[in-house]
């Protein structure tokens, strides 16, 4: 039975190839095709000429097939080859052939001997020919020439699998008769890849070159060295022929007599020779086709599922229909404005799981990136105590103050207040850009018009910039006002006169050393340590409170550790000689740590309790800290009252930014997109000019209507290759442990005539 389904298919799939290449994409139909594979000088392209029956390919010593070179035999009635890089020119000369092969192979390598995997493909029409599509691969080499690389084997053997790799590729692996077949580079290739032998078939060239008395007849009969296909021998053209330009067809029948005149291969000379080398391969590639079909109508399935909306959407398209211009332009517009209000506000339906939407980005700007730069802002503790205490001495002036002026309070929070302007100006620069980016995000459908999508662009990023200035104003006036007035009555503001109740430095367990054995010896209490007092209790619930002693005219001192304690301890006297408990003119207290001891000593010391010796750094004392316990306490004071009033209004402008933003932005950037974006566009200019489709739109347009037209007939095709071939099976498996392989099973083949084409798909798979 005929395969004249098969010779419609392969043409229409080379033409399926060329329109997706043409759009920058590939429909990867991964067509069957035959690799040839050996070393250097095995004769491969002297195989390929004995085909097409022509010289063309280049000659020389060392790599002469620098590039891959996919071969495809097309029958026809005239003679001619034309290339792909060179398509619509006819080439009836062979020379020039072989001299384009060289030019190309120049163009991308270099003349250094360099090699390329980029393919050049060739196809010959000749009505001497089978259909045959076979890819003459460099030859395996050991040692670097010329200006090679040192890797050179590793690039062409990774050259070499990359084509052999694929299961849809059939393995011609050649091997000269006068070297040791046990150790061809060719077959090893293919064992890597091909274990089971499925996939490969022998070539044996240079017969008449052996040893006089040796033969390869048991290799021949597949006895010595077996491969599941088989080996076929061929005859060549010796150097002394090529040079003296014999003619091939005498080539050929000077092959024909060796084998029918040879004592060793007479009886097996109709299954030897390059005529039935060519029959062999055009049978076994068609059968692997027809073993490939039901992956390959698989994939054609996909590609049409993927086109078919896209193509019913063209099908009746009107591109310089006027009403067509203004229906579209109102679909964009209505569908720009759906697309930016879904991911500004989030949508539950075509949840993107990829990335955050713009509307998430700006949640986390409000509600994590402004917070945490405000929180970055607060200054260094210590910059800050000293300003404060700057502010008290200069408001004081030449007197001495009594009381904590309520000015420097002002002062420092002022300043403060300040600061926030940069992290409020910074988040609206943030919401801004993520405004500007949701509107690009949008504007990609309409790619198809790329005048609309630069001028919505243009008009919406205008009006957000509009926008922005205004919402700055806004928040530079929310902080304007902060600044205007303190209120010092807020209900959530601790206040002057509650402060001091209410304000803890610090609180801990201590022990009382220097209690009399009597009255009960060394025992631990709770400690509570605010601006104006050292209470201690019985317990941490605070419930029953032992003693309160006020902080005026207290210091602190060291304490020898004792020799029967291990707690670290320090003590607390009075500078005016007073007994500072009870009967005791010292309050000896100890921890368990050294590191507990210096907190509590920088507790203290925030309280205005300083060490009997203060060290005095070398900037002086009046730069760091001051000596007089007072004014320590109002430092202490002041900072923990501006820490209470700051927190109040960060509180605000955290509440009051997300608010406004949204209003005098987000809020308002939807409203224009809903109601004046179109208004805008059709002032803008001529309405038919912004619906002018991209010349790759068009493009687009008539690729996909003849891809999906393309894919639909060549399925239909292939629904009737299945009814109308017949499958022959695959030789049984032989003992080719010398490959180090284990045999596989058998499976089912088409035979048949290859159809036309098929070079050019296997070429571009």
């Amino acid at each position: 039975m005929g395969n004249r389904g098969m010779e419609d298919l392969i043409p229409l799939v080379n033409r399926l190839q060329d329109a997706f290449s043409s759009i920058g994409q590939s429909c990867n139909l991964d067509l069957p095709q035959i690799a040839v594979v050996g070393g250097q000088s095995a004769g491969k392209s002297s195989v390929l000429e004995n085909f097409v029956g022509r010289d063309f390919l280049p000659r020389g010593s060392g790599i002469v097939t620098r590039r891959p070179l996919v071969l495809q035999l097309i029958n026809a009635n005239a003679e001619w080859a034309e290339f792909l890089h060179c398509k619509g020119k006819k080439f009836t000369d062979f020379e020039e052939v072989r001299q384009e092969i060289e030019a190309e192979t120049d163009r991308v390598t270099g003349a250094n001997k360099g090699i390329s995997p980029v393919p050049i493909n060739l196809r010959v029409y000749s009505p001497n020919v089978l259909n045959l599509t076979l890819i003459d691969l460099p030859g395996i080499t050991k040692v670097p020439v010329g200006d090679q690389p040192a890797d050179i084997e590793h690039q062409i053997r990774d050259m070499i699998m990359q084509f052999i790799c694929r299961e849809s590729c059939l393995i011609l692996a050649v091997t000269p008769a006068n070297t040791d077949l046990a150790n061809s580079d060719a077959l090893k290739l293919a064992k890597d890849v091909d274990p089971q032998g499925q996939r490969t078939i022998g070539v044996i060239t240079k017969l008449d070159l052996m040893d006089e008395g040796t033969d390869a007849r048991d290799v021949l009969e597949n006895k010595l060295l077996p491969l599941r296909r088989g080996y076929i021998g061929v005859v060549n053209r010796s150097q002394k022929d090529i040079d003296g330009k014999k003619d091939i067809k005498a080539a050929l029948a000077a092959e024909r007599k060796f084998f029918l005149t040879h004592p060793a291969y007479r009886h097996i000379a109709d299954s030897m020779g390059t005529p039935h080398l060519q029959k062999v391969l055009n049978q076994q590639l068609t059968n692997h086709i027809r073993d490939t079909l039901p992956a390959f109508r698989s994939k054609l399935q996909s590609q049409l599922l993927s086109l078919d909306r896209e193509a019913e959407e063209y099908r009746h398209y009107r591109p310089d229909d006027p009403s067509r211009k203004t229906k579209a332009l109102l679909q964009m517009v209505q569908q720009f404005s759906v697309d930016f209000e879904k991911r500004i506000e989030g949508s539950g339906d075509q949840v993107d799981t990829v990335e955050l939407s713009g509307g998430a980005k700006i949640n986390r700007i409000f509600h994590e990136r402004f917070p945490f730069e405000l929180v970055k802002m607060e200054c260094d503790e210590k910059e800050m105590r000293r300003e404060i205490s700057y502010a008290i001495k200069n408001i004081h002036g030449i007197r001495t103050g009594l009381f904590t002026p309520d000015m420097a309070f002002e002062a420092i929070v002022k300043k403060q207040v300040v600061k926030i302007k940069e992290p409020c100006i910074k988040c609206i620069d943030l919401v801004v850009q993520e405004l500007i980016n949701t509107v690009r995000q949008c504007s990609n459908k309409l790619d198809s018009f790329p005048h609309l999508r630069e001028e919505t662009e243009r008009i919406v990023t205008s009006h957000i910039r509009d926008r922005e200035s205004q919402a700055k104003e806004q928040v530079l006036l929310l902080i304007d006002v902060q600044l205007a007035y303190i209120n010092t009555n807020h209900e959530d503001f601790i206040g002057f006169a509650k402060y001091v109740q209410i304000f803890v430095i610090r609180k801990g367990w201590l022990t009382i050393n220097n209690i009399s054995i009597m009255k009960g010896g060394a025992k631990e209490y709770w400690f509570v340590l605010t601006a104006e007092s050292l209470s201690w209790f019985k317990d941490d619930e605070e419930k029953e409170k032992k003693y309160m002693l006020p902080l005026d005219n207290l210091k602190v001192r060291d304490v020898e550790k004792s020799f029967m304690s291990s707690k670290h301890m320090f003590a607390i006297f009075n500078t005016e000689q007073r007994n500072v408990f009870k009967d005791n003119r010292f309050l000896e207290l100890a921890c368990d740590t050294l590191e507990e001891v210096e907190s509590w000593r920088a507790s203290l010391l925030r309280a205005g309790v300083y060490p009997e010796r203060a060290a005095v750094s070398s900037s002086g004392p009046a730069e760091n800290f001051s000596m007089d316990p007072q004014l320590e306490r109002k430092v202490e004071t002041i900072r923990n009252l501006v820490d209470s009033y700051m927190a109040i209004v960060n509180k605000c402008i955290r509440d009051l930014m997300p608010k406004t933003i949204m209003h005098l932005m987000i809020n308002n950037v939807k409203d224009f997109i809903n109601a004046e974006l179109l208004a805008q566009l059709y002032s803008a200019g001529d309405q038919n000019a912004l619906m002018d489709e991209s010349q790759e739109q068009v493009q687009r347009r008539e690729e996909v209507l003849r891809t999906h037209h393309a894919l639909k007939e060549a399925l239909a095709i292939i629904g009737d290759i299945s009814t109308t071939t017949i499958s022959t099976p695959l030789p049984p498996p032989v003992d080719n442990s010398w490959l180090h392989a284990g045999a596989g099973g058998s499976h089912k083949v088409f035979t048949g005539d290859l159809s036309l084409g098929a070079v050019e798909v296997l070429s571009r798979c």
